[in-house]
């Protein structure tokens, strides 16, 4: 048994939290909202994210964050990209001891381009932080929470660490595997949020599944094309955190990035898009962040530009369709072969 403390009682961090005490672990899951704390005890459910689901009797909740991580051996962080550094911060208050951050959360800060876990390795002390593990995959926290085969990959540069997240969640329906490309695994989950918004987008315009299966292709090329340039391997995108993470995502109406692009491409302004789905969407934040970094990586990513025009610069979807099914001829394969020859050239 460890004791882990996992921050953040939404939807996914409430699933993850259930795995592990399905595990035995000694489990304690902490939320910011005092209230929503209250609620979950008196409940024994997360009305708000995972209504229908019982949570486990040895499941204890916090909202005082000392009390939670106290003597604990691991960390799981899953709380909103943009809610990362603050949550850092804080932890630097009040943890005693040096332990793995695992984090479940999947985005791109905009303007430091940052991954998580270097925006978590840029404001943690290092004292405190046993390296980072990204915990990563086609994960959707309603199928968790029911026990439905699910498979994720812990990717860390520590391998020790990697093994760790394995141990503690892997079970009969709950399978990790390990990898040492944490900049791919990142950059995989991240990505495919984008995506995800430009498939639901395809299917509110009523285009159908030939589109949506152009989309899916060819943003994986992009998704690859981008990471490999920051140091990613190649060949990660062909696996859970890659492809996977992308097909779960862009093709699933539990799918909160999905969701946000149908009603984008029936028409909806996106104000009242973001008020109707009541959680974070981290593609739109994503999707600013990757426009950013692609210009000045100088990386071609033609369906990420299509949908930062619409969502930030008010272009119909129709527009961007056309202008992508009309863009100049090229080989579908000759970028990818030279990312292929350019990292294993040596």
């Amino acid at each position: 048994m460890k004791k882990v403390a996992v921050l953040g009682a939404g939807s996914w961090g409430t699933a993850l939290a259930m795995v592990l005490c399905d595990n035995q672990q000694d489990v304690r899951l902490w939320t910011h909202n005092s209230k929503q704390k209250i609620k979950m005890e008196k409940d024994r459910k997360n009305l708000k994210y995972l209504p229908n689901i019982d949570l486990p009797d040895s499941l204890r909740l916090f909202d005082d964050l000392s009390k939670a991580i106290e003597d604990v051996e691991a960390i799981v962080l899953v709380v909103p990209t943009k809610a990362i550094r603050e949550t850092c911060q804080k932890l630097n208050k009040v943890l005693k001891q040096q332990v793995p951050i695992i984090h479940g959360s999947k985005g791109i800060e905009p303007d430091s381009h940052f991954r998580i876990s270097e925006m978590i390795k840029e404001e943690m002390l290092p004292e405190l932080v046993d390296d980072v593990v990204a915990l990563s995959g086609p994960s959707h926290a309603e199928e968790v929470s029911v026990k439905h085969p699910t498979t994720l990959t812990a990717a860390s540069n520590s391998q020790a660490n990697a093994v760790f997240t394995q141990d503690i969640f892997m079970n009969d329906y709950f399978r990790v595997y390990t990898s040492t490309d944490i900049i791919g695994v990142e950059l995989g989950g991240a990505l495919k949020n984008i995506i995800a918004l430009g498939a639901g987008i395809s299917d509110g315009l009523g285009y159908g599944d030939n589109a949506k299966a152009a989309l899916i292709t060819r943003g994986l090329a992009e998704i690859t094309r981008l990471a490999t340039m920051k140091g990613a391997n190649p060949l990660t995108f062909i696996g859970l955190s890659g492809v996977g993470d992308l097909i779960v995502t862009c093709t699933s109406v539990h799918s909160r990035n999905w969701r946000a692009g149908n009603m984008l491409g029936k028409g909806m302004p996106l104000n009242e898009v973001l008020d109707q789905m009541g959680m974070v969407v981290e593609g739109i934040r994503t999707t600013e962040a990757v426009n950013q970094m692609s210009r000045q990586e100088k990386v071609e990513m033609p369906i990420t530009a299509g949908i930062y025009d619409v969502i930030f610069e008010k272009k119909t979807p129709k527009e961007v369709v056309d202008h992508l099914m009309t863009r100049n001829r090229t080989n579908e394969v000759d970028d990818i072969s030279s990312l292929l020859i350019d990292r294993f050239s040596d």
